[in-house]
């Protein structure tokens, strides 16, 4: 018997779509077991759906009847990324409005999962570019604002210049955009940046109560990069200053000998001899434009001589202060002391430019005066004066007191840079006033917000944090994008919006003065940070226009957490991390209940194709 698909499954189609496919529908409060499975959502920015997408969402599919079989009010909802990159690039190429190309590429993949039969809880659905939806993402990007989590930052970034915008550390492949590939330079340009790093011990903690894939958690905890270590300084020879250094092996210290600055320390122009002046000035240029991730996995490791010394804290001997690229401005102190007996990256570098190499860590008690590479281990201190024949971990804390080292955790993790130069975002619900900008520099609202003298709630923490940037009333929340002709990015380092003057003038909140908008936008990761919130409460409540009213705390409860999260490992470091920490912030405003978002975590994998390549619809 043949088995005729089209006629079939077409015939099925039609009976479940005239009954708005009530059959898949989630029931909140319902007395069955309850199951929430979630898809990582898509972004509708291409011809359709790709063979990859088909792959997990016809997996989850199948747990999802066989779940509704045995009795479980199932959650299975779908929706739309539709805001960023992804969808404004599309859109460039295509030569359409992002907006209305967003509203095809989201039909189209629409119609195609229908056909596939897939069975979402399709009353649910949303698109992030919702205004619905995105009230919600500016209110939530509000309530870290007042509270002193979010501030505005000039300093280099990663800008890509094919897709001219700033990134994030998390939105780099070996160096290069994600989206589009382009080799990505460093530049300096405004930001809006959030806090994620008062987080960092949090996310890295609570990794172990994560029924995750065991190859992800290690992801993120290498990506977060928790290091405990000491805190002391080194004293220049001939001028009166002291260099503050950072290191997790303070008992290596009588192997220092040689001190490594990043080029962007604050120091380096200060310390740098007029012979040398030039080639610090000219390798500072061209560090500059890699990236962090260029510059810690470089191979060959490059630096330049100062040309000043610093005096050993223990020994009293000089030893030469270098800049170099495999040291960044942004990691704790910004300046390590080279111990190259003992450290491959020192090793490495002293090796390429004759520095000298002094154990003082052995694993028999005896020295030894060749060796080929670094002892990384700990063993028995030699060559270390006082300190000879301790072991390592005693020797830390003696050598830390001696010195009076005082003790420190830092974090690989970087702060969010969270604004884009784009079109295609959320905008940020902030206006900035230059007559309260004047306000709280001269009367000094701060101190005398500590002080007792300034009534409490005139200003927020994030204003008087970002003096005359003014919070937008949830009351006129959403701030929408105006229409445009032209929304391609400028290339100078602004949105596209800043030439739409009816919309940036504005009056300010407080004061009722002139005031503008901000111009940059969202990144498309502010959206999916608390999608599977979004399906919990339903189209119902997100559409309320009162927030407080709309978001259903006992609701959330009910669906909480989303039990199983199918997506790809490509988001291990980017929206699994920001979606973490998102939800511990609405959990510590007391908006969700737990600590975490998803129980458990599967990725599906990658499809390749007869090259061994990634199959993706970048590449046609």
């Amino acid at each position: 018997m043949k088995y005729d698909f089209q006629k079939i499954e077409k015939k099925w189609q039609k009976i479940w779509a005239k009954d708005n496919f009530k059959i898949w529908h989630a029931v909140d409060f319902s007395q069955k077991k309850r199951f929430y499975l979630l898809d990582m959502f898509p972004y509708p920015s291409g011809d359709g759906l790709h063979v990859g997408h088909a792959e997990g969402y016809t997996a989850t599919d199948i747990y999802s009847r066989f779940l509704r079989l045995r009795g479980f009010n199932v959650l299975h909802p779908m929706g739309w990324d539709a805001f960023g990159l992804p969808a404004e690039n599309f859109a460039i190429k295509t030569k359409t409005h992002p907006e209305e190309n967003t509203k095809k590429s989201v039909a189209r993949f629409k119609s195609q999962m229908q056909a596939l039969g897939l069975s979402y809880d399709w009353q649910r659905e949303f698109s992030t570019t919702d205004p619905s939806y995105f009230k919600f993402t500016q209110w939530m990007f509000l309530e870290m604002f007042r509270r002193g989590l979010v501030y505005e930052a000039q300093a280099p970034i990663n800008w890509c210049p094919s897709c001219k915008t700033g990134l994030a550390e998390e939105d780099l492949e070996d160096g290069v955009c994600e989206r589009c590939k382009s080799t990505v330079e460093r530049r300096p340009v405004r930001q809006w940046v959030i806090r994620i790093t008062a987080y960092a011990e949090r996310l890295l903690d609570d990794l172990k109560n994560l029924d995750w894939p065991e190859s992800i958690k290690q992801m993120q905890n290498d990506w977060i990069g928790r290091s405990q270590g000491y805190q002391f300084h080194f004293r220049v020879h001939n001028i009166a200053k002291h260099l503050e250094v950072f290191t997790t092996r303070i008992d290596t210290i009588y192997g220092a000998t040689f001190l490594v600055l990043a080029p962007e320390h604050p120091m380096v122009k200060e310390i740098t001899t007029h012979e040398y002046s030039y080639k610090v000035q000219e390798y500072a240029r061209n560090v500059v434009n890699k990236s962090d991730i260029e510059r810690n996995s470089a191979v060959e490791k490059t630096g330049v001589f100062t040309g000043s010394y610093a005096i050993h804290p223990i020994t009293g001997i000089k030893i030469p202060i270098w800049i170099a690229d495999y040291v960044t401005p942004d990691y704790a102190t910004g300046a390590i002391m080279g111990v190259p007996a003992h450290d491959q990256r020192d090793f490495d570098f002293a090796k390429k430019y004759d520095l000298s190499i002094l154990e003082v860590i052995s694993l028999d008690g005896d020295t030894h005066r060749e060796f080929d590479k670094p002892l990384e281990a700990k063993g028995v201190l030699v060559n270390s004066g006082l300190f000879n024949g301790l072991v390592c971990g005693v020797a830390q804390e003696k050598i830390a007191n001696y010195i009076g080292a005082k003790p420190r955790v830092v974090y690989k993790l970087k702060d969010w840079v969270f604004a884009r130069q784009r079109y295609w975002g959320e905008p940020f619900p902030l206006v900035f006033c230059e007559h309260c900008a004047e306000k709280i520099r001269n009367q000094k609202i701060p101190a005398r917000r500590q002080a007792g003298k300034i009534k409490k709630g005139e200003f927020s923490e994030g204003e008087l944090l970002n003096p005359g940037w003014i919070e937008v009333p949830g009351t006129r929340l959403p701030v929408t994008l105006p229409k445009v002709k032209s929304y391609e990015p400028s290339g100078t380092g602004e949105s596209p919006l800043i030439n739409v003057l009816d919309w940036v003038r504005t009056n300010c909140p407080k004061c009722k003065g002139p005031a503008r908008r901000e111009t940059d936008t969202m990144p498309q990761w502010a959206g999916s940070c608390w999608y599977y919130l979004g399906f919990a409460l339903g189209n119902g409540r997100i559409k309320k226009k009162d927030i407080r009213k709309g978001w259903d705390i006992k609701c959330l409860k009910y669906w909480h957490p989303v039990d199983f999260y199918v997506g790809g490992v490509e988001h291990a470091t980017r929206h699994l991390i920001y979606a973490r920490f998102w939800h511990k912030f609405l959990n510590d405003l007391g908006l969700v209940t737990g600590t975490e978002p998803f129980k458990r975590l599967a990725n599906q994998g990658l499809i390749l194709g007869p090259d061994g390549e990634k199959m993706s619809k970048s590449r046609g």
